[in-house]
């Protein structure tokens, strides 16, 4: 890790993170009834949960709507959860007012389209390994992994990693 890239995600205080293609996948399951369902990475929720107990706080701002993410971020103690979100910037710039936090100690993982003015307007954009061309572009750094496969664990990793060492 570069010394400029340690030093911005040691200053990171929110994490905000899309949901479909970062946290899970990007495919929509539908049984037959019409139900919807998403898996999660374990290691993701690992990483969550460990990036929020380092006083980091984590938010989601989903362009879809689904039980099954509230859910999920209640399990894992992520308070901020957004979803049906056609304007993710309008909502991040919400966000920020409420936490009393600038743009300047947030970081946004996104992985297509929908995500880029919410990632042009953080310190710290970053993005899945198989983002979309003009997301891999705008990031400061991307994962190894893939969307639903623990990219959001390395995000989190990377920011505890540099308040930890940038700290010491």
């Amino acid at each position: 890790m570069s010394a400029d890239l340690e030093k911005l995600a040691a200053s990171i205080e929110l994490l905000i993170l899309d949901v479909d293609g970062v946290l899970t996948d990007g495919r929509l399951y539908f049984s037959a009834n019409g139900d919807e369902a998403k898996a999660f990475h374990v290691r993701d929720g690992y990483g969550i949960g460990k990036l929020l107990a380092s006083g980091v706080q984590v938010a989601v701002i989903s362009g879809r709507q689904s039980a099954a993410v509230s859910r999920r971020m209640n399990e894992l103690g992520v308070k901020h959860v957004y979803q049906g979100c056609s304007d993710k910037i309008s909502t991040l710039r919400k966000l920020l007012k409420e936490l009393g936090l600038g743009s300047d100690v947030c970081a946004f993982m996104g992985d297509d389209i929908p995500d880029l003015e919410a990632m042009q307007s953080v310190a710290l954009p970053l993005c899945v390994a198989n983002a979309h061309p003009r997301l891999l572009a705008c990031a400061k750094w991307r994962s190894k992994k893939s969307g639903g496969d623990g990219a959001v664990r390395e995000a989190c990793d990377l920011i505890r990693e540099a308040r930890k060492s940038y700290r010491q």
